[in-house]
C-alpha cells in the first residue's frame, strides 16, 4: 500500500534503506534533479544518511554520463535515425562540446533540456576518455552535492517553520518546493536556449 502522508512515505524509506539507495542511484544516472532535491529533503528528515546520499547520487551521475559517452563515442548518431529532433540536438551539443567542453560537462546537468543528450554528444565530439572521466568525475561530485545539499537545507528550513505542523502541511510544501525546483530547471533551459 502506497502511503498517503509524508510521515509515512519517509518512514517507508527508511525501512527500504539499500532500495531507496539503488533507486537513487537509478535516478541520479538519468540526472533526476528533483529526485536529488527529494532525497535531501529526506535525508534531512533521517530518511538517508545525507553523506552516503551525495556518495551514491555522485556516483550514480557519474555512471550515467559515462555510459551515454560510450554510446555516444561508440555509435554515433546511428541509433538515432529515428528521433530526427533529438539527432539534431546532439550533433548540435557535440559541436558546442568540441569548443566549450569544460563549461559544458559542469553545467549541462542542471538546465532540463540539456542533461539527457549531452553526455551522447560529449562522445561523439573530439574529446578524449582521460579528459572526460576527471571532468566528469569532479561535474558529477558537484552536481550531486549542490542538488542534495539544496534539498537537505529545504528540509531543514522547512522543519523550523512547520515544526507542529501536520505532515500534510509538510506534504504541500515538498510539492511546493519541487514545483518551484521544475519551474527554475524549465527557466534555466529556456534562458540557455536563447543564448
Amino acid at each position: 500500500m502506497f502511503p498517503t502522508d509524508l510521515a509515512s512515505f519517509l518512514e517507508l524509506i527508511r525501512q527500504n534503506g539499500d532500495a531507496a539507495y539503488s533507486i537513487m542511484f537509478g535516478y541520479s544516472a538519468s540526472h533526476a534533479l528533483l529526485f536529488g532535491l527529494f532525497g535531501g529533503y529526506a535525508a534531512s528528515a533521517g530518511a538517508f544518511d545525507l553523506v552516503t546520499l551525495i556518495v551514491v547520487c555522485w556516483l550514480g551521475s557519474f555512471f550515467g554520463d559515462t555510459v551515454r559517452f560510450w554510446v555516444g563515442r561508440k555509435f554515433g548518431t546511428r541509433w538515432l535515425g529515428r528521433w530526427p529532433r533529438l539527432e539534431r540536438a546532439v550533433q548540435l551539443a557535440a559541436k558546442l562540446a568540441d569548443k566549450h567542453y569544460v563549461w559544458m560537462i559542469m553545467l549541462h546537468r542542471f538546465p532540463h533540456g540539456v542533461r539527457g543528450v549531452a553526455g551522447f554528444a560529449y562522445g561523439m565530439s573530439s574529446l578524449s576518455w582521460p579528459a572526460f572521466l576527471g571532468l566528469n568525475f569532479i561535474a558529477a561530485g558537484l552536481w550531486a552535492c549542490t542538488v542534495v545539499s539544496a534539498g537537505y537545507a529545504f528540509g531543514q528550513v522547512s522543519e523550523k517553520v512547520m515544526n507542529d505542523a501536520s505532515s500534510g502541511l509538510g506534504l504541500v510544501t515538498l510539492v511546493a518546493f519541487l514545483g518551484l525546483s521544475w519551474f527554475l530547471s524549465k527557466r534555466l533551459e529556456s534562458a540557455m536556449e536563447r543564448a
